[in-house]
């Protein structure tokens, strides 16, 4: 180490597991990063992901300053120039043509940001538009809709308790390449490995034999799709069996005999072919779960992104409670974050209601708050009142990220007019907008995990400030975010902080405290003294003085059960059989006779990679990570497809090109690309992902199919058909 260089803590904002980093720094200049040993949750744990973290933060094609767009090209132009256009534009077409006229995107690196956790609702609640589209609708809302329904809380969440379980049913979950997913779990794989040492089992259903499923006691290569149907025969077991003991959580239930009765065709031989599973095996596995002293079953993107996502997700939780291991130790529990509300007395809540409106032109109903991503192109290019005029996308790529990209891009240049990205690259949707806000590389921004926290498996707290000073021609990105509400909301030239301190005025309201109140909050920023309001107003007594004290984080302990008080249900429990469940699992009842006739699609996720945000590190590409068209032996042969042969994949929404992959890691009758891909639109700046760009798999996608109680779009279980290029 040379005599100017030193080290810093950062946490890792580069997937959901938020592992501590130990960086070493040479001037401004992150040289290197390992695990911090010392870090409370990750303990010393780095994926490829965080030892790339200087590579990522240095690259050279990140943006520095803002563009704006003048006589159609995009020009780099000051701070101030920037956001006078918005505030001139953005206003006077919601004056024009009404809120409606604004629609906002949300990407998934926002939850990996401490600013994302802070300003996008302020933003949303200044403009007061009901377009809302995030990557949920493309991933997890499925999850959040089953959770909302049973328990009245969209956001709650249970966790599988890694560290005590004996027993561990994974269902479309890769956690050794996703490293977690709606469980922030660091080092996945050593948590793994602990439950067979300790002589826990762990059971896999995937139609991959992915790298988790290696080393699983029991892999099961079930038929993409059919999460649900193989989750309601489990269910069925449990209760035609007399397996099901929900234990404590009996006197909260509501629907009990309801379920029972609506489940009974739901039986292992009913769905064994829709599976391609062994009823046999299907009544093993029930068993299995029932027998276990503690047992946890997670379910994630595999069963998530496909038509019957959101039953698929209820009969995850359906599961663990019938087992008596929901809000139990070993089981699967709630997590309680530093920020959240204080616990409150059971009592009867709100309530979780969908579709309390709906998108203008499909009349698609919205889902916590928002309409599925598959929507905003024809938002944006169908005329008549509420068109989308005017988009804020704030770290999102929907071109890449969303079904029928080319469809999306068209309308991004054509249908607009005007358009906002907050993004650090020019990448695919961002080549398309009139404004671009860069926010500064991780290492000049602080780091909290909002939103991560309340998924940990482990009850702890980390805040890290920027480990290397904020550059003079950056900004950093919780001013940028403040200045955008300000520049929407007509108070263009307000300090950033009055975003901050509006917020905080708010909250001391609804927490029934004295303004005078703020004046004991600490922080260098508007951002720092709002953490340090949500930590003193949690449940924890914690200050953010107190937590700078402790760098590597505060352990606040195991998971404990929570259950009634989480609960904001009208009835004030476990709504077991909701009416929106009951009203959609006729369509399951109909997919017990649905076969596919050719070939179906499936995703996969990389280890080195996260979506479509860091291809264009040169150390995080190569080896596994790569655009290939999985195949079965079998397939191929009868295609007449050679391995590393160019592919034809050809779906409802277009065909792209790839080189064959020929493994029996995928089983007969699945072919599978990987998610993020198709670097290769003209306009954009990511020299590195274009050397090597690959192929959108979303292209395939039509955007037609979708899970109806959540929106979001079905991005596997897809039928394909694959030839050889000539």
């Amino acid at each position: 180490m040379s005599h100017d260089s030193r080290t810093a803590l950062r946490i890792c904002p580069l997937c959901e597991a938020t592992c501590g980093l130990t960086l070493t720094i040479e001037g401004t200049t992150v040289t290197g990063a390992r695990g911090d040993r010392d870090d409370v949750l990750s303990q010393g744990f780095i994926c490829p992901k965080g030892a790339s973290f200087g590579g990522l933060d240095a690259d050279p094609d990140r943006l520095r300053t803002p563009l704006v767009r003048t006589d159609g090209v995009l020009r780099e132009a000051t701070w101030t120039e920037a956001f006078d256009m918005i505030a001139a534009r953005i206003p006077a077409l919601t004056e024009e043509y009404g809120k409606q006229s604004v629609g906002v995107v949300l990407g998934n690196p926002n939850v990996h940001t401490m600013a994302g956790g802070l300003y996008p609702q302020l933003l949303l609640s200044t403009l007061g538009t009901r377009n809302v589209f995030t990557a949920s609708t493309l991933d997890q809302m499925p999850k959040h809709v089953s959770s909302g329904l049973l328990f009245g809380d969209a956001n709650a969440i249970a966790v599988p308790d890694l560290d005590r379980t004996a027993h561990l049913l994974l269902i479309g979950a890769n956690p050794l390449e996703s490293n977690g997913s709606l469980c922030t779990a660091p080092d996945f794989p050593g948590k793994l490995k602990a439950l067979r040492k300790r002589g826990g089992t762990l059971t896999v259903i995937d139609p991959r034999r992915t790298r988790t499923a290696r080393l699983a006691d029991r892999h099961v290569a079930i038929r993409p799709g059919a999460d649900a149907l193989l989750l309601a025969a489990l269910t069925q077991v449990l209760l035609e069996e007399k397996l099901a003991d929900p234990g404590a959580l009996a006197e909260h239930l509501d629907g009990y005999d309801e379920l029972a009765e609506a489940i009974e065709d739901f039986t292992p031989e009913a769905v064994a072919a829709a599976c391609d599973i062994d009823a046999g095996t299907i009544r093993a596995i029930a068993r299995e779960l029932a027998a276990a002293p503690a047992a946890a079953v997670y379910g994630r993107i595999g069963s998530c992104t496909v038509e019957h996502g959101t039953l698929a997700s209820w009969l995850v939780d359906v599961l663990n409670i019938l087992t008596g291991n929901l809000d139990r130790p070993g089981g699967a529990l709630f997590p309680l974050s530093a920020t959240a509300r204080a616990p409150r007395a059971a009592a009867p809540g709100k309530g979780f209601a969908l579709g309390r409106w709906a998108s203008r032109v499909s009349g698609h109903p919205e889902a916590k708050g928002e309409l599925p991503v598959v929507a905003l192109a024809e938002e944006i290019e169908t005329p008549g009142e509420g068109r989308i005029r005017a988009l804020i996308v704030v770290a999102g790529n929907p071109v890449l990220s969303a079904p029928d990209g080319d469809r999306l891009d068209r309308a991004l240049a054509e249908g607009l007019d005007f358009m906002v990205s907050v993004d650090p690259y020019l990448n695919e949707t961002s080549r398309h907008a009139d404004v671009v806000l860069p926010p500064p590389p991780p290492s000049q921004s602080a780091h909290f995990d909002f939103a991560l926290n309340a998924l940990a498996v482990h009850n702890q707290v980390r805040y890290t400030r920027a480990p290397v000073p904020l550059e003079d021609d950056r900004m950093a990105e919780t001013e940028i975010l403040a200045r955008l509400v300000l520049a929407v909301g007509g108070m263009h030239g307000a300090p950033p902080e009055t975003v901050d301190d509006m917020a905080i005025a708010a909250t001391l309201t609804r927490a029934g405290l004295p303004e005078e109140f703020a004046a004991e909050l600490t922080g260098r920023t508007g951002a720092e003294r709002r953490l340090d309001l949500m930590l003193r107003l949690g449940p924890y007594d914690l200050t953010l003085e107190g937590l700078l004290a402790h760098p590597h984080g505060i352990d606040l302990g195991p998971l404990k059960p929570r259950v009634p008080q989480l609960l904001r249900t009208r009835s004030g429990r476990i709504e077991l059989f909701p009416a929106p469940i009951a009203a959609d699992l006729p369509r399951l009842r109909e997919a017990l006779d649905e076969r596919p006739t050719g070939l179906v699609l499936v995703g996969r996720r990389h280890l080195r990679s996260n979506n479509s945000w860091m291809h264009n590190v040169s150390s995080l590409r190569g080896g596994s990570n790569v655009c290939t068209l999985q195949i079965h032996p079998d397939d191929a042969a009868r295609i007449g497809l050679a391995d590393g042969a160019t592919a034809r994949i050809t779906a409802a929404g277009g065909e792209v090109e790839a080189p064959a992959e020929v493994t029996d890691a995928v089983r007969t009758g699945v072919v599978s690309l990987p998610h993020g891909w198709g670097h290769s639109r003209p306009g954009t700046r990511m020299s590195v992902a274009e050397t090597g760009p690959g192929v959108n798999v979303n292209q395939l996608l039509d955007g037609t199919l979708l899970d109806p109680l959540s929106g979001t779009a079905v991005l596997n279980a897809v039928p394909v058909s694959v030839t050889p290029t000539l």
